[in-house]
């Protein structure tokens, strides 16, 4: 139910989105403790304010109201992806080239879970890194927890 009803909200969402100049970073419906939430992020050069929030989240209420895509109530919130934002989409790691992440695997290799470095690569599932010491780090999409942006790199 959570994959399709993403992707009827992105759907819905994505030229709105585009209308106002913003970027469809991701879109998430999840349930958490008893309530669902689903959550729009967006983003733009520059970054996002407050304003970019208010009018994505104007913009969609009524399409969403006539599409009804969710059967159940949930919470609507609209917001940026924030520091250290997750890669998710094939499209995020396009961005992501050569910046500063972190990966973190399922299952730990050789006693260890957590790699950062640059981004170097990400081709058919296959995510490559150059780690700070220069050797390069490959793991599969499928085998990482998350791969996030390092944001604090230099504090």
């Amino acid at each position: 139910m959570g994959k399709n009803t993403v992707s009827a909200v992105w759907d819905i969402a994505k030229p709105l989105a585009d209308e106002l100049g913003l970027v469809l970073w991701d879109v998430i419906f999840r349930k958490e403790g008893a309530n669902w939430y689903l959550r729009i992020i967006i983003d733009k050069d520059g970054g996002i304010n407050i304003n970019d929030c208010v009018d994505m989240s104007h913009a969609i209420d009524e399409p969403l109201d006539e599409a009804d895509p969710i059967e159940q109530s949930y919470n609507l919130q609209v917001s940026s992806p924030g520091t250290e934002r997750e890669l998710v989409r094939d499209f995020h790691y396009e961005w992501a080239m050569g910046k500063p992440v972190t990966l973190r695997l399922i299952r730990p290799r050789d006693g260890v879970r957590e790699f950062k470095g640059r981004l170097a690569g990400y081709e058919s599932g296959t995510v490559s890194l150059v780690l700070d010491d220069g050797t390069e780090f490959i793991a599969e999409k499928k085998d990482t927890a998350f791969v996030k942006l390092d944001d604090f790199e230099g504090f």
